[in-house]
């Protein structure tokens, strides 16, 4: 939709906690997700409703938000527990939940914010259009989707959109993926995902041919999409998201603020059309590298290209780090890691670096000429792990006369205190430099002057003490302001009339609830399956446990949609299908739709 003012761009980080959040807007995030108690995405990273009020409290000092991930699907014994959850969330001021389950727009809860999460898996401009309808504002894309698509799905909707920009890819469309429910009862639509895509796997045709043995043939490489940025922008996204609620505070650190530098300098160059979409500024101790954080090496998926190659890391699911082009780049204590001659990865700590010479401090051959990668900089984390690495700050514009001092800040705020400077003479002249570094000493909290104009004359003798007494009132008085004109979201209605884009769902649309049930019904949905995680054990002798945009044969140069996508150098005879999967008790059929350009993963009874 045309807007004459500038669309206001978030930079949308992670947190496995408050103290990695509090990180996060320090370092220039705009908006931090985290879990709630229960019912997050990440089992395994859930927080208390008091720490995420307190946090509330501290990133609505900078106009920054806090979304709670409610994205797990919920079974009927557990909506009367999440209606309450939802409840305190609201009462702890959260800005806006992230759910899939559509159960939740059936409960009896405040008008809290609705964002769609990834686990909705939008992939096309109808379904977003839905969302927008039933109520959500603001669209989390599945993160297959190319430049292209993006655009049409913002040119259908006039909510925010919010797409992946940096971090670990799953190989299934998100909230499509019951391979952990199917092998090991562990759901990742119920914040359980035991990984299964990180395995190794062999690889066999139909005769049951070995065709690759023991490698990871459904883990991908993590996503940077910091190039094209620009080209994202334009399209219409709004919202740009860091991957990696269970990622430690450093990588947090470092991750947003490379993209918070990235954002700025966009938003500095079309400021006509775009803005930030909160305030203060990030002051860093450190230059952001994403490259020196945990990654798989990276990839920008299928965003330029609709059949990239390259996009997994089929000899380990470790860390890379970063690639070493010289050993001099090397400290004693740093880790390295390797791939073996046999493809092997192993890792070493470097116990120290002679000249060119390097001394692990285990016994390993590492053969001349072979790729090295430092996985661990002991010098970088003793400067990320700091507690100062940044300090973020609102600045303030203060005025003072002779009866009064007013204080405006960039959140717009403003504030006046009358006062009475009373009449004494000053045997010279005040010193406005004074005045100003008075004013100027902010101390820990938020604040930072950016201008201050006097008006008093210059004879009049005001004690300094009067003075900082009136800076820590100003400053008071700003917080209270802030937190009165706080600009909460609530959530949008719901039009009744809004259809679903398909009239029968199946196991694989996650409705797991009666109230989902009732949902999708009202919006003309006619046959529904249970979600597998409530169904009885299914017998059939195979089912869909993902479905995926990244393919097995165009990554290993077979793909059979024409000799132009070959481009591997490899031996492109077509492998007999179908082909299987296996690790251990672990076995999948891989489909292949050569239409629609996806791969299905089958489980094999």
């Amino acid at each position: 939709m045309a807007n004459s003012s500038p669309r206001k761009i978030e930079l949308l980080a992670p947190a496995k906690d408050a103290a990695t959040a509090r990180a996060a807007i320090d370092h220039g995030a705009d908006a931090v997700y985290i879990g709630p108690s229960a019912f997050g995405a990440r089992a395994a990273a859930g927080n208390s409703t008091d720490d995420l009020r307190r946090l509330a409290d501290y990133a609505h000092s900078f106009r920054a938000r806090v979304y709670a991930t409610f994205n797990t699907i919920l079974k009927e014994n557990e909506l009367p527990a999440a209606e309450r959850l939802i409840r305190d969330l609201y009462d702890a001021r959260i800005d806006a939940l992230i759910v899939q389950d559509m159960g939740i727009l059936r409960l009896d809860i405040p008008p809290i914010e609705l964002h769609a999460s990834t686990q909705c898996d939008t992939r096309t401009p109808e379904k977003a259009r839905f969302l927008q309808d039933v109520g959500f504002s603001q669209i989390v894309l599945a993160r297959e989707l190319t430049l292209e698509e993006i655009a049409a799905v913002c040119a259908e909707v006039s909510v925010p959109v919010e797409t992946f920009i940096h971090g670990a890819l799953c190989v299934s469309y998100s909230g499509r993926c019951h391979a952990g429910e199917a092998f090991r009862h562990r759901s990742a639509n119920r914040g359980e995902c035991p990984q299964i895509c990180r395995l190794p796997y062999t690889l066999r045709d139909a005769d049951g041919k070995v065709l690759l043995r023991d490698r990871h043939l459904l883990s991908l490489r993590d996503f940077n999409a910091s190039a094209s940025l620009p080209d994202l922008l334009r399209a219409g996204v709004s919202s740009f998201k860091i991957e990696g609620r269970l990622k430690d505070t450093a990588y947090v650190k470092n991750i947003t603020a490379y993209y918070r530098g990235l954002i700025d300098r966009e938003i500095e160059a079309r400021p006509d059309l775009y803005a930030r979409s909160s305030c203060g500024r990030s002051e860093l101790n450190f230059e952001p590298r994403p490259e020196k954080s945990f990654n798989r090496g990276f990839t920008d998926y299928f965003l330029t290209s609709r059949r990239p190659v390259a996009i997994s890391s089929p000899l380990t699911p470790k860390s890379l780090g970063e690639e070493i082009t010289s050993v001099g780049d090397l400290h004693n204590g740093d880790g390295i890691s390797f791939f073996t001659p046999e493809g092997e990865y192993k890792g070493v700590r470097i116990n120290r670096v002679e000249g060119s010479r390097i001394i692990p401090a285990t016994q390993v051959r590492i053969p001349v000429g072979t790729k090295l990668y430092r996985t661990f900089d002991r010098i970088w984390e003793q400067q990320i792990s700091r507690d100062d690495t940044a300090r973020r700050s609102i600045a303030v514009d203060v005025e003072l006369f002779e009866n009064r001092v007013t204080a405006t800040d960039e959140r717009g705020n403003r504030v006046t205190l009358q006062v009475d400077l009373g009449t004494e003479q000053a045997r010279k002249p005040m010193d406005e430099a004074v005045l100003w570094r008075t004013f100027a000493k902010t101390g820990d909290t938020i604040y930072r002057l950016r201008n201050f104009m006097s008006h008093i004359p210059a004879s009049l003798f005001v004690p300094l003490s009067l003075l900082t007494n009136l800076r820590r009132q100003l400053l008071e008085a700003l917080d209270s302001a802030n937190r009165t004109t706080y600009p909460f979201p609530l959530r949008r209605p719901e039009k009744a009339d809004a259809l679903y884009p398909a009239a029968r769902l199946d196991y694989r649309d996650n409705v797991a609830n009666s109230l989902a049930e009732t949902f999708y019904r009202s919006h003309g949905v006619t046959e529904i399956e249970a979600a597998l995680e409530v169904q009885p054990r299914r017998t059939d002798s195979e089912f869909v446990v993902m479905t995926c945009r990244h393919c097995i044969l165009r990554e290993n140069g077979r793909c059979l949609r024409g000799k132009a996508s070959r481009s591997s150098g490899k031996d492109a005879t077509p492998w007999k299908q179908p082909l299987t999967i296996e690790n251990g008790d672990i076995r999948m059929r891989l489909r292949f739709d050569c239409n629609r350009c996806e791969m299905q993963a089958l489980k094999l009874q």
